[in-house]
């Protein structure tokens, strides 16, 4: 690559944010669910949607020219396959999380990124003087959004995890830290012998109900709120725990983790879920959401040897790790 072209790609990375926001933008305004069966003109679009006639076009205009969208004649647009991912409907909608990243608190998180690069410390508290738990207890219509970004990202996950790990030998499975149930759902209803247990705060499972009952496993599982820094419940076999260790540095990882070792049975495997840090110069995904750990609330993606290190400290040996897809990987282990 010669140095003009390879200035003109950073200068297309350097304005990435732009493309990210209009995204989020359309997102929020449902443009997708409203082009899902066909082309529709700008002025349409902005009636259905409340929007500025003319700013909405250029909006549409800016998106069509990085293929989410595609211009027609006559200002008619439709979805391309990339812009269906952001359909509410879509088998992987990215829409919920393109929604909770344009949120102005979550953007003014990373506007704090240098101080967090300067200090080692949390981007959000800088920028909100509390962290992002509390803000969202204190803002309960952010909190809202962000469960219905991750709850997004269950049905993948879980499927991708069933592929690539055998549940089936567990009597008991423990979600830790599991929200409202779906991953825990999703295993419980491949295994129909099992019993499940779902761990999380009082007011998070709060709403498992619903989703246990429409798996049709609400029979088998136990809902259980508490604080898993302190104690998590007894009786299972195998603790899950899904995209929870990455949100706390190492000391709050292990409280984590020591938790679960004082809970779990003698002959009990532990189950974390998480992205696994790829070699220098690889895997930009899960660097990146690393940076984002860092910003918003204060953990970090980890490499295979410092989950090693995680599960030592804690009381447990680290026997395996499977690649499960690009977002994910399990990381068993066992009491040591």
């Amino acid at each position: 690559m010669d140095e003009k072209a390879a200035a003109a790609d950073l200068m297309q990375m350097v304005n990435g944010y732009q493309v990210s926001q209009a995204i989020c933008v359309a997102a929020t305004l449902g443009i997708a669910d409203e082009l899902k069966n066909g082309p529709r003109s700008s002025d349409d679009l902005a009636a259905v949607t409340g929007s500025h006639p003319q700013a909405l076009y250029r909006l549409l205009r800016a998106l069509a020219s990085v293929g989410v969208l595609h211009e027609g004649a006559a200002r008619q647009f439709s979805l391309t396959v990339l812009g269906s991912g952001l359909r509410s409907d879509a088998e992987h909608s990215v829409a919920p999380w393109a929604r909770m990243v344009g949120r102005a608190y979550y953007r003014d998180a990373w506007g704090e990124l240098l101080h967090s690069v300067r200090t080692g410390e949390n981007a959000f508290t800088r920028a909100h003087g509390t962290d992002v738990w509390q803000y969202r207890i204190d803002h309960p219509e952010e909190s809202l959004i962000f469960d219905r970004a991750m709850s997004s990202f269950v049905p993948a996950v879980a499927a991708a995890v069933l592929a690539a790990y055998d549940f089936s030998r567990f009597d008991v499975v423990m979600d830790v830290g599991g929200g409202q149930g779906a991953l825990l759902a999703a295993i419980l209803a491949r295994n129909p012998a099992q019993r499940g247990i779902l761990f999380d705060q009082p007011l998070v499972v709060e709403g498992a109900g619903a989703v246990l009952e429409a798996a049709s496993v609400a029979d088998r599982c136990e809902v259980v709120g508490g604080d898993f820094f302190a104690a998590v419940p007894d009786g299972a076999d195998a603790h899950v725990m899904k995209w929870i260790l990455h949100d706390w540095d190492d000391e709050r990882s292990i409280a984590v983790l020591k938790s679960c070792r004082r809970a779990i049975r003698p002959n009990g495997t532990l189950v974390v879920l998480e992205a696994v840090l790829a070699p220098p110069n690889e895997g930009a995904r899960a660097k990146f959401a690393d940076l984002n750990m860092l910003a918003v609330p204060g953990g970090q993606e980890r490499t295979r040897g410092e989950f090693a290190a995680l599960f030592a400290a804690s009381g447990f040996r680290l026997t395996k790790v499977i690649d499960a897809g690009p977002r994910i990987s399990i990381i068993e282990g066992e009491p040591a």
